[in-house]
């Protein structure tokens, strides 16, 4: 059966769209795939140590010659990395702070981007090709053709790294307009922000499915 790596970072709880969508697609992968398994990661309440100077060391030296702080951080970075490699699907869920990632999945990924392993200049690594679903929620709108597209270093770094560094196959969902409900001055764009937020999540659904029937077969 296939296993489903979930991660969501956002640290908001009720109100976080990120984890709305992301949640509907789980709900979706569980129901069309129960006998499935998902590991699942929650950055914000469970955070990550960010990655520290033995984490680095020791990924240079053999493990005979770690330290117990280094051989500590280093069973830390193997355990995330088989996490992900024992994935069939990956889904990730993050909010924008100040145009990027939260930096509890940027942790994440420092400690999953194992070169050698995971990693490889050529994306030839351990992960490559597996399907990932990114759902990125933007409170204002950032799209192409927007004013503030140019701020947009959620996606364009995440696209980066996934496909450049581990090789998976990414599609991302992005739900925008976010505060629309909480900002009075964007209270003109509610319906749109709701319709983008609907959208999301028809698509996450949508994608669960199909990824749940590939697996199925």
């Amino acid at each position: 059966m296939a296993t489903l790596l979930h991660i969501d970072s956002s640290a908001l709880t009720e109100s976080s769209v990120s984890r709305e969508v992301t949640a509907a697609f789980r709900a979706e992968w569980e129901t069309q795939h129960p006998e499935g398994t998902v590991i699942y990661r929650d950055l914000a309440n469970d955070p990550l140590p960010h990655l520290s100077a033995d984490a680095i060391v020791s990924g240079m030296a053999p493990a005979e010659a770690h330290t117990p702080e280094q051989a500590a951080a280093a069973a830390l970075r193997t355990k995330l990395a088989d996490e992900l490699e024992q994935a069939d699907a990956i889904l990730i869920g993050t909010p924008m702070y100040n145009f990027t990632i939260p930096s509890t999945l940027k942790a994440w990924l420092d400690h999953v981007i194992i070169m050698g392993r995971t990693a490889a200049p050529e994306v030839g690594g351990s992960v490559a090709g597996k399907p990932t679903t990114v759902v990125v929620a933007r409170g204002g709108g950032y799209g192409a053709g927007t004013p503030r597209e140019s701020f947009e270093f959620v996606s364009t770094y995440l696209d980066k790294v996934l496909t450049g560094l581990l090789g998976l196959d990414v599609e991302f969902i992005i739900p925008e307009l976010t505060l629309a409900r909480v900002v009075p001055e964007m209270a003109e764009l509610i319906d749109v922000a709701d319709a983008s937020k609907a959208a999301a999540h028809e698509r996450a659904v949508a994608k669960a499915k199909t990824l749940a029937a590939r697996f199925a077969a």
